[in-house]
Formats: structure tokens, sequence, C-alpha cells
């Protein structure tokens, strides 16, 4: 048995996630098993996941995925590097590949890349280009490029999570093989393309209000009818909420806030009037937006930097076939994961079931009840 892994999002599922599906199962045969590691309800993107995560899961099983396991939240809110590190460290329990995309779909380079990102004489000439100001993807493609490595690769969004992944592997020295396919298509892409559809443009629609009708797989179409949206919008007077009543240990304590971008948060939290206006008065061109957008989150959860740094210590599953459960069973022989989706009693458990509580605050509609996570059954398809 071949057990190929994919670590993911589905925000939401599209028609680019099934033809990966049927791309590995033409390249590794037709029994392959596949097994999903997704985000929860909340995105590497610092945002909430447009649908449940239970309707994501349910959709990717219904569309040929044979398990769906769950992304920790502090793996899913962290950089690609710890993003990537989290799921590799998971998968490598379950699976033999790591299937995912990337725009040059070139294994060797991707490799060659993360052994230079590696390799110790990286590490000083980086410190020496942020020293000159410039963000750290800047610092990083000129501390590639002195070091006679083709840096093109870390322009590209899945070619920068690619990278992460072989890093990942390579640190861990795991038995896992890189299996990059090419990624056609814009992946932020606000316009909806029929053949390569962008889940940025998707989620653009739904906010819209229009049919995806044409960009999903028949099966997801059918799980996402009547699933309620949620929406970053929606959430924002909670999230000022949490950061207008912040203290200044609790706005230092948190996750992405070096060189005092903590304390240009915190004053701009107790000065504007908008999270758009925080965060425009906060930006500056050595960090990304998407790094503030996380950071907020982690202050609307209440996740330190400690916090993020931490390991889960258990596995919760969202969903599988009768296929996959073999690859349960292989993940609980290796003994890295004794609870594999088992309540734990574990503290971090408590803490996933508050932030599912705070996710329902991002409801588009009206804002959803608390407890609606303990409520939802493991998906099951015979």
């Amino acid at each position: 048995m071949k057990t190929v892994g994919i670590i993911c999002e589905y925000n939401p599922f599209h028609l680019g996630h099934w033809k990966q599906f049927e791309h590995i199962r033409r390249k590794c045969g037709p029994d392959t098993v596949i097994v999903c590691l997704m985000s929860g309800n909340y995105v590497q993107r610092g945002m909430p996941a447009v649908f449940d995560k239970s309707f994501r899961a349910r959709a990717a099983i219904d569309c040929g995925a044979d398990l769906v396991l769950e992304l920790p939240t502090i793996y899913a809110l962290s950089s690609a590097e710890g993003f990537a590190a989290g799921g590799v460290r998971i998968l490598s329990s379950f699976c033999d590949a790591l299937c995912f995309g990337s725009e040059t779909g070139n294994e060797k380079a991707l490799i060659e890349t993360a052994q230079a990102l590696l390799s110790p004489e990286f590490s000083p000439i980086l410190r020496k280009h942020l020293e000159s100001g410039c963000s750290f993807p800047t610092a990083r493609q000129q501390a590639l490029q002195e070091m006679g490595i083709d840096a093109s690769l870390l322009s590209r969004p899945n070619d920068i999570l690619a990278v992460e992944y072989c890093k990942a592997i390579l640190t861990l020295g795991c038995d896992m093989m890189p299996m990059p396919i090419r990624r056609d298509g814009n992946y932020h892409d606000i316009s909806a393309d029929s053949d390569h559809p962008s889940a940025t443009s998707l989620r653009q629609l739904l906010q819209e209000g229009k049919a995806l009708d044409g960009y999903l797989p028949s099966a997801a179409a059918a799980v996402f009818q009547n699933a309620p949206i949620h929406t970053h919008q929606a959430g924002e007077r909670a999230i000022l909420s949490q950061l207008r009543r912040m203290d200044d240990p609790e706005f230092e304590a948190l996750p992405y806030g070096a060189e005092g971008l903590w304390r240009k948060l915190m004053h701009a939290s107790r000065s504007c009037g908008t999270l758009e206006e925080i965060l425009a008065a906060t930006k500056s061109k050595r960090y990304t937006r998407t790094r503030l957008d996380r950071m907020v989150m982690c202050a609307y959860l209440g996740i330190t930097e400690t916090l993020l740094q931490s390991t889960v210590p258990y596995v919760r599953v969202l969903g599988f076939s009768d296929a996959g459960i073999p690859a349960l069973k292989k993940a609980r022989e290796t003994g890295l994961f004794p609870h594999i989706g088992e309540k734990t009693g574990d503290p971090y458990e408590k803490l996933e079931q508050r932030w599912d509580d705070l996710y329902g605050l991002f409801c588009h509609s009206a804002p959803a009840p608390s407890g609606q996570s303990a409520l939802r059954r493991v998906y099951i398809r015979k």
C-alpha cells in the first residue's frame, strides 16, 4: 500500500485539488491512499476559513481523499517554515510521499534550494541583508543570489512553500519522498479561471453572493451548497474588542512582534478605529501584510509566541473512508502519535475548542453559538 500525503487548506476545495488527487493515482496507482492534513478553522494567511473544517473535510473525502486530519491551529497560523515543519512532522508517520503544488514542478531545483537554505553559510549572509533594512523575503533572495543559487523559486507562493516542505523533510531526516506537481494558473488571481481556479477568486465570488458552478467538483458543490460562509469582515468587531482590552505585556508576548513590531501594533490598536486602519498604521516595507494578519489573529485567539512554538502531541481525525483505515493503523503502530482522533484531556485540546467557538463570530449571516464543534462527528464514507 502506497500512502501519499497532502498538506492543505481546501479553502474551498475546487477542481484544482481534485486534479491533484487524479494525478497522484495516475502516478502511484489507483489503490494509492491519499492522506490530507488540512488546516482547521484558521488558515495560514491569518484568516478564518471560508467554510467550517467539517464541511471542507467532507468535501475532500467525497472527492477522493481517504483520510483527512486536522492541522493544529498553531501550525496553521505559523510562517511558511513552521506550517511546513508541523505538517511534515505529522505526515511522516502516515505517508511514503508528500505531494504538493509548485509553479516550477522541478524536484531537483526545489531540493537544491532547500539545501542551500539549510547550509551553515546561509544564516550570516541572510543576517547581513536583514541589517540593511529590507524585508525577510527580499533578504533571503539576496542571500541566495550571493551564494550563487537561483533565487527565482522564492518569488512564487507555491514554490516558496514547496521549498519549505523539502527543508522540513531534510531536517527531520524522514523517508517521505517529495512529489511536486506543476501548478498552472495564478495562486492569487482574483478572477476565476474555470481551468485553473484559484481559491482567492472563489472566496471573492462567495463574498459577492455568486455561485461557484463550474469551479468545483459536483461532490464538493453539494457539500458547500448550504454551508455557512465565514469572512474576516464579519468578525472585525470581535477582533477589535480583543485588541482594545489587551495590555502591554500581552502585546509583547505575541508571535511575529520582534524588533518593536508589537509596540507599533499596540499603539495603532489604541488610536485607530478600524482594523484596516490599525494594519495600515503598523505596516512597513520590512514586514509583509500576511505577517501582520497572522499576528492580529494570534492576538484575537490569545496565542503567544511560546504557545506558537510548542508541539502538539496528538492528531485529530476529521473524516475517512474505508480505504483510509490502514493508514490510521500504520500511524498508531509508529507510536509517535498515541492519540489519533481521540479525546486526550490535553490542555491544548481545550484551546482548540475555544478557538472553534471564536470562529463562530466570523459567520457571515449571524454569529454561530458556542459548542458547535463538539456536536460534529467524524465523517465516514463507506
